[in-house]
């Protein structure tokens, strides 16, 4: 992940910048056309069907839950618009108990934490696969699609903590660095530290723990402010996050600690028998184009450039062809 990461980190920065460029004032993407009545959402016919569509509360599931919004929509169905939701915990709840029929889900989060196994895969399809079969058995829940993109967990330094160190750290350079400093302070958000998939990989794989007093929790979207501003000497981020170029963070360097996460749809199996076409062909249009770069493009219209999550979706999906521009 180190040398990709660093070189993923410039072009990154370049391409958010072009893209941020090509969109008009009125927020039409300057790219592709979504051919009328041939857009994809067209192909299927939702009408009659009501689907309350969800989301977490960050950047990244604001843009994706807005795209499952306007693409069913478009198809005709009664969308419920329930983006912005919470945390994990509030989205999975919200899902299982029937107050969302659909959300986007990780799928190293289905695995560790709404599925409670250990061991993921860090092979995508075959972890996507597994969590998919496991939770419909067990929760009747449907996952659809996978995503290019592994939005994972990791950190990051400011320009002027890198640069002292001589370049980016990695995991175990980290660890040993706050270990020997006191005064370093690792700002983290709500739920890392007592995630199974969160802090207690690094500390496992580095043989340090954190201590407490050394844990600032911040809400997600500080954490990249305060990072850059020096008052976090690391902070916890998501990888694919447009914030890390602007800002000019480094990510820290990994070898593979933290496990996988590409994206399906999650949905109550009940609605998705409704038009199980529609969902799979509609997921797979939204999910194909987005690898890494993609991802990270359109999160950086919203969390560096100031765009309105609905417009950055919309823009994409004209742009795939999803819906009528």
């Amino acid at each position: 992940m180190g040398s990709m990461t660093k070189k993923f980190a410039v072009i990154l920065g370049a391409s958010a910048l072009a893209l941020a460029a090509c969109s008009s004032d009125s927020g039409e993407s300057a790219g592709g056309d979504s051919g009328g009545g041939d857009a994809i959402a067209n192909q299927y016919d939702m009408s009659g069907i009501d689907v309350a569509v969800g989301s977490k509360d960050f950047d990244e599931q604001l843009i994706l839950g807005q795209m499952m919004v306007q693409a069913l929509e478009a198809a005709g169905a009664n969308v419920d618009d329930k983006v912005n939701l919470g945390g994990t915990a509030v989205a999975r709840e919200a899902l299982l108990s029937g107050d969302i029929d659909v959300y986007m889900e990780y799928n190293g989060t289905g695995w560790t934490v709404h599925l409670g196994q250990e061991d993921p895969s860090f092979d995508p399809d075959e972890l996507t696969t597994g969590v998919r079969e496991k939770d419909l058995a067990d929760n009747n829940i449907v996952w659809v699609g996978q995503s290019p993109f592994n939005n994972t967990y990791g950190f990051a330094s400011s320009p002027a903590v890198t640069e002292a160190n001589g370049g980016p750290f990695s995991l175990q350079t980290m660890m040993e660095y706050v270990r020997d400093n006191p005064d370093a302070v690792v700002c983290m958000e709500s739920e890392f530290p007592d995630r199974p998939d969160g802090l207690i990989l690094t500390e496992t794989a580095t043989g340090i723990e954190l201590p407490d007093a050394q844990q600032n929790i911040l809400d997600t979207g500080v954490i990249y402010t305060e990072t850059a501003n020096d008052n976090c000497t690391f902070g916890e981020v998501f990888t694919t996050d447009g914030r890390i170029p602007a800002l000019g963070l480094s990510l820290v360097e990994d070898p593979g600690v933290n496990i996988l996460y590409n994206v399906s749809a999650t949905v109550r199996n009940e609605t998705y028998e409704e038009a199980p076409e529609a969902f799979d062909g509609i997921v797979d249009a939204i999910l194909a184009p987005l690898d890494n770069l993609k991802m990270a493009e359109l999160n950086a219209r919203v969390s560096a450039e100031g765009e309105e999550p609905a417009a950055v979706a919309r823009d994409y999906l004209v742009e795939q062809g999803i819906i009528a521009g």
